[in-house]
């Protein structure tokens, strides 16, 4: 079976999901090259709770966790089937870190958001895994390299957030707008550390100070590329297959690792 690329994605605005933006355009891109994976285990910047979780339903949910975005949106439905066998095999991976079984969450918008562009027939399995908030940025790459050996097995781990992501800072009267200094110096700084491999510098992002905490005033965003990472290789081929910023403050940069 083909090894999997491991993916982080930039999702940006909600909105993404119904419009045709470049972003969209280009995700739909990255889905049309990708190998056709048995499952997908997506690991969202918006289930972010007190210990891990996964997925473990037959029908995942489609969750509208978002509030004032047009009504189209509020429609849209995802309606992938759920894998229990694959949720229980990630839960057997990560021991002895308690895993609990969720039937209640689903996919939320930092899932489907992207995959109604990546793989729009909504046929593949998916399942979601927590992020833990209680946790440091090394724990999240130690993820990633437990669940590494999935993409032997046609899984597609992705990650679903923003490598810079601060709302506050948003120029929302010029979205199209050139980023702010320290968001560029931020995502300059973390695309040279992927390129080296520089994980460890990665997990301890804290310490670049203050460019770090408005990039990053609160983790969620960040720590799925951690795991993405984690699951990816020193053979492996990175790419950056989409760049750019929304508001200045949002970068909407995917990384692609995929073996060579």
């Amino acid at each position: 079976m083909h090894r999997m690329p491991v993916v982080f994605i930039g999702h940006g605005n909600p909105l993404n999901a119904i419009t045709a933006t470049r972003y969209s355009k280009e995700w739909r891109a990255i889905g049309q090259a990708l190998p056709q994976p048995r499952a997908i285990l997506v690991i969202s910047a918006h289930w972010y709770i007190n210990g891990l979780a996964v997925t473990s339903m037959e029908s995942p949910r489609t969750i509208h966790d978002f509030r004032g975005f047009p009504p189209e949106l509020d429609a849209v439905q995802y309606p992938a089937p759920g894998s229990p066998a694959l949720a229980r095999e990630v839960q057997a991976r990560l021991a002895p870190h308690e895993v609990a079984a969720d039937l209640n969450w689903g996919l939320d918008h930092g899932t489907w958001s992207i995959l109604v562009h990546l793989f729009p027939a909504a046929e593949i399995p998916v399942i979601q895994l927590s992020l833990d908030r209680r946790q440091p940025g090394a724990f999240h790459l130690e993820i990633g390299r437990a669940l590494a050996p999935l993409r032997a097995e046609g899984v597609l781990i992705l990650g679903s957030g923003n490598l810079v992501h601060n709302l506050a800072a948003y120029r929302w009267s010029d979205p199209a707008g050139p980023p702010l200094e320290w968001a560029s110096s931020f995502e300059q700084w973390a695309r040279a550390a992927i390129l080296r491999r520089d994980l460890a510098g990665l997990a301890t992002w804290e310490a670049m100070g203050s460019t770090a905490r408005l990039a990053v005033p609160t983790p969620e965003h960040y720590l799925p590329l951690l795991s993405v990472l984690g699951a990816s290789d020193e053979n492996d081929r990175i790419d950056f297959p989409v760049e750019g910023f929304e508001g200045g403050s949002i970068s909407m940069l995917a990384v692609k690792c995929e073996a060579v």
